[in-house]
């Protein structure tokens, strides 16, 4: 069962979203005759027929509802004025925010700034302790000498008489 072949057809609606036609069988279209009459079919593209027409963004249905409004309404003005309002408390936020980071890497710095200073302190310490371990092993190495004749002889010995 092969299909057989059908002829497209490319064009652009008042939309400017481009219609694929396709006819089936080798039926030359009719102008006469509407689309559906011709036995020709169409499907909607996802991909506009002139990109610069919309921009490359779709509208939000939020927007696309909206009528534009009377800037002399009263709803108009408490809208803007709830706007202003959440504006204003954003840049506060944002104002705090920025302070409390900069207020914690100041502290950060000042306790980094202490725990090297802490480093130095305990390395000098360490080495203090290390010298004096050193000259201590070494006094007592000097101090104990080995037994007298115990160079390859066992101890003599002793008979008691």
């Amino acid at each position: 069962m092969s299909r057989p072949s059908q002829a497209k057809l490319t064009t652009a609606d008042h939309n400017g979203v481009s219609v694929i036609q396709s006819q089936a069988h080798a039926a030359p279209p009719s102008s006469s005759l509407p689309a559906a009459a011709a036995g020709l079919q169409q499907v909607p593209q996802l991909i506009p027929a002139d990109p610069s027409s919309t921009g490359g963004k779709a509208l939000s249905p939020s927007r696309m509802k909206k009528p534009p409004a009377d800037k002399d309404s009263d709803e108009y003005r408490q809208r803007r004025e709830r706007n202003n309002l959440a504006v204003k408390k954003s840049r506060m936020r944002s104002k705090q925010k920025a302070m409390d980071t900069q207020q914690r890497v100041n502290e950060l710095k000042e306790e980094n700034e202490r725990l090297e200073a802490k480093i130095k302190l305990l390395s000098k310490e360490l080495s203090v302790l290390k010298d004096l371990f050193l000259e201590h092993a070494h006094n007592l190495a000097d101090n104990v000498q080995p037994p007298a004749g115990a160079e390859g002889s066992s101890p003599a010995p002793n008979n008691g008489q």
